[in-house]
């Protein structure tokens, strides 16, 4: 067995259910730090502050600014039963608002959960200025709904989904949300609004850990992808290179990419926070490495045998059992090292997935 297999099963690994956090920690810089040498293979443990050990003068910190919306709205169908509307992108508005009493328009695929599906053509209501009403039903099961929403004074799609809308809390954490989710559930950077998911690896961010990190010669620049209910998706091919990858929406600015190119030929490190800011700048590059500003969709699958070309170092969470995100770090470490950190993670009790602790990946120290 190598380093570069791609059978499914070569990704597993035992998991206690007890290690699954199902809260953040008290700070957010506070959880566990595990630092790999994917050289060498050494392991540290340490606190996610001590991340400063690590970083110096001339790298640059990538991160992903993108923002979760509440996207779980819970209400009743005309009939009076009860539904849950899990919207799976961003509603995008087709109408434009003539009157604060006028109905507006957006569209959006969603999730439905109710005891008995609703027809296509029919409504559910979460309040008097939103409803949404479902237009069809794909042969996943997916439901294409257009949201009927009603402004009012100082009333907007935002306002509306903040005050109706829960946060879509990932499916391993058996609870529902309660609003401190609404901003731990979010890094402190979030500003562009579009994702049913957060870039978990940005939680672990305080304001005073950004601060320092900037007080010491660390630049940091932004991209932007919005993580979308796929990321959950399993992997179910036995040969992990035949999955299909979801798409995602991505921004790569000019003074972004123009920051990483002169990072780089400084001979400065990219550290990338998440493997979505991975993905987004491998996407972003030309064969000869350079990062070009885009705007578009991103379907970047990233497995063994990838050869990187932006990237050197990654912080990220700890990921699923023979998940994609598990195979991408694979891919920048090294599948054996990957599974050894992991097993040595679940011996000393680290916490594991999105609230759970860190991990960093060195490949260029």
């Amino acid at each position: 067995m190598t380093d570069t297999t791609h059978r499914l099963d070569d990704y597993d690994y035992h998991l206690p259910p007890d290690q699954i956090a199902q809260y953040p920690t008290a700070q957010r810089d506070q959880s566990r730090l595990l630092v790999l040498d994917a050289g060498k293979g050494d392991l540290a443990h340490r606190r996610f502050t001590d991340i400063t050990d690590w970083l110096r003068p001339g790298d640059l910190l990538v991160v992903n600014t993108t923002r979760v919306f509440p996207a779980r709205l819970l209400g009743r169908k005309e009939s009076g039963g009860r539904a849950e509307l899990f919207l799976l992108g961003y509603p995008r508005q087709t109408t434009a608002s003539e009157t604060t009493d006028s109905w507006q328009e957006a569209l959006a695929p969603a999730l439905i959960k109710s005891s008995k599906r609703p027809k296509p053509g029919s409504q559910l209501v979460f309040s008097d200025h939103l409803r949404a009403r479902v237009d069809a039903y794909a042969a996943d099961g997916k439901a294409s709904v257009t949201l009927l929403f009603r402004p009012g004074t100082g009333k907007t799609m935002d306002t509306l989904l903040e005050a109706h809308g829960r946060m879509p809390l990932p499916p391993y954490i058996s609870r529902d949300s309660r609003p401190e989710d609404r901003q731990r559930y979010q890094t402190r950077y979030a500003r562009h609004t579009g994702s049913v998911a957060a870039p978990t690896a940005g939680l672990h961010f305080s304001d005073e850990l950004l601060a320092a990190i900037g007080a010491s010669g660390v630049e940091t620049a932004s991209i932007v992808l919005h993580v979308g209910y796929g990321t959950f998706a399993p992997v179910r091919t036995e040969d992990i290179r035949d999955h299909v990858i979801h798409r995602e929406a991505v921004e790569v600015s000019a003074e972004t990419a123009a920051a990483v190119n002169r990072v780089r030929a400084a001979g400065g490190r990219i550290w990338a926070v998440g493997t979505t800011t991975v993905r987004t700048l491998e996407f972003a590059a030309d064969p000869s490495g350079q990062v070009q500003p885009l705007a578009g969709e991103c379907d970047l699958f990233i497995y063994p045998g990838y050869r990187f070309r932006v990237v050197d170092n990654l912080i990220t969470n700890f990921h699923l059992p023979k998940s994609s995100l598990l195979f991408l770090v694979s891919a920048l470490a090294g599948r054996d090292r990957i599974l050894d950190a992991y097993r040595e993670a679940v011996a000393q009790g680290y916490r594991f997935f999105s609230y759970g602790d860190a991990m960093a990946i060195v490949t260029r120290s």
